[in-house]
């Protein structure tokens, strides 16, 4: 925290590494595979998470951005599950299968209550998952209504805690994991389940075919150094926050991740916090910060053109902090008034607004609230992000 509360140093590394400004990751899995997991509640929207991290022209004759998330999301390049949080993510399918082994041990515990609440003990657990994993075998993707039924005909729950959590057990077990989705008859995205030993591969990012203490060791390096390479400057609180892992762990991952790729990572101390980040953007932050301590000031005050960006209320840049999130400029994400959009609105990196889209007529429409009337230039960038956001759909856009 910058004592003069200009951040300028900090909002501009994280805008770069999480590939917010170009040049952009080459592609849809290129995005996903430099975040790691990307929270994806919302699937709509969490597809422009991806997409939005994208160079100019990733989209191709094939489709637009939108339809090539799905269609990785179909062919099971890209997975959703619970992992690393007992909330929703996107992870590639090399990735998946060391992370969820990270993460089951904690997220188990995490939902220790629940699973007394529900009645999920052991036996239970072991049961339904045989009969989860029978149900899916051989590409044999199933809804979540399919698997209700699946389930009620064995005498577990069909619906409520019960249910929700004998899938999320399984899981968190590696024997589920997200399929094909199909199409509602409303003509919207349903998720599936399929088989995860199907779906993931194994020991491709870390661990190797290790066992034991040595995997989880290679595992906690990997997540250190892909966590603060993407989004440092942070610190040990943020990882944690964000990786569901204890400050201990995320600590001796920097460790390993020294030993796994020596150099990639640097620290620096201040306001009393220590941060890590990718060693080359060390030299920017700290001329940015030099900057920032001369008065040279944020982007519109030097006669740069602002720079909006919609992003879910789930993005990487909201979600993946906690300690440091205070730099966005505001709270984020918050419980909006009933009706209000809560998705967030930036500008030059700090949260200004909110926003959220409806379809009417063919078209994409788009509710933006500011916090402070922009001027000629910042309406000139909204209508800019605006018309990107139609053009990842592939329909017109427009603000209401």
């Amino acid at each position: 925290m910058d004592t003069d509360g200009n951040t300028d140093w900090l909002v501009g590394s994280r805008l770069r590494r999480q590939q917010l400004r170009p040049p952009g990751a080459a592609g849809i899995e290129e995005a996903l595979k430099n975040l790691l997991a990307v929270q994806s509640q919302e699937f709509a929207y969490a597809r422009w998470s991806l997409a939005q991290r994208c160079a100019t022209g990733a989209a191709d004759d094939d489709g637009g951005l939108a339809a090539r998330v799905e269609d990785a999301v179909a062919d099971g390049t890209v997975l959703r599950t619970h992992v690393l949080r007992p909330t929703w993510h996107f992870v590639h399918r090399d990735d998946l299968d060391w992370l969820m082994e990270l993460s089951a041990p904690r997220l188990h515990q995490g939902n220790k209550g629940m699973y007394r609440q529900t009645g999920v003990d052991a036996k239970a657990a072991a049961r339904s998952a045989d009969i989860l994993a029978a149900a899916v075998a051989g590409g044999a993707h199933k809804t979540r209504e399919d698997l209700a039924t699946v389930l009620g005909n064995a005498g577990f729950p069909s619906k409520g805690l019960g249910f929700i959590y004998l899938l999320m057990h399984a899981e968190i077990n590696r024997v589920l994991v997200s399929g094909a989705p199909v199409r509602s008859a409303g003509g919207a995205l349903k998720q599936t389940y399929a088989a995860f030993p199907e779906r993931a591969r194994q020991d491709v990012s870390a661990g190797h075919g290790a066992t034991g203490a040595a995997r989880r060791e290679a595992s906690l390096g990997q997540l250190a150094l892909r966590y603060f390479r993407s989004r440092g400057p942070a610190t040990v609180k943020d990882c944690a926050a964000w990786s569901g892992l204890t400050m201990g762990d995320v600590r001796e991952g920097l460790r390993l991740a020294a030993d796994i790729s020596p150099g990639s990572l640097a620290s620096f101390s201040r306001d009393g916090m220590e941060f890590h980040l990718a060693a080359e953007e060390l030299d920017a932050v700290a001329s940015a910060a030099s900057g920032a301590r001369s008065g040279a000031g944020a982007a519109g005050s030097r006669g740069v053109a602002p720079t909006i960006d919609l992003i879910q209320c789930y993005d990487e840049y909201v979600m993946g902090y906690s300690q440091t999130r205070n730099h966005l400029g505001g709270t984020a994400p918050y419980f909006a008034a009933a009706g209000a959009p809560m998705h967030v609105v930036l500008l030059d990196g700090r949260l200004a607004g909110w926003w959220r889209h409806d379809f009417s007529g063919g078209e994409c429409l788009l509710d933006a609230r500011m916090d402070h009337p922009l001027d000629a230039a910042g309406q000139s960038a909204l209508e800019a992000e605006a018309a990107r956001y139609g053009a990842f759909l592939e329909m017109p856009a427009r603000l209401v």
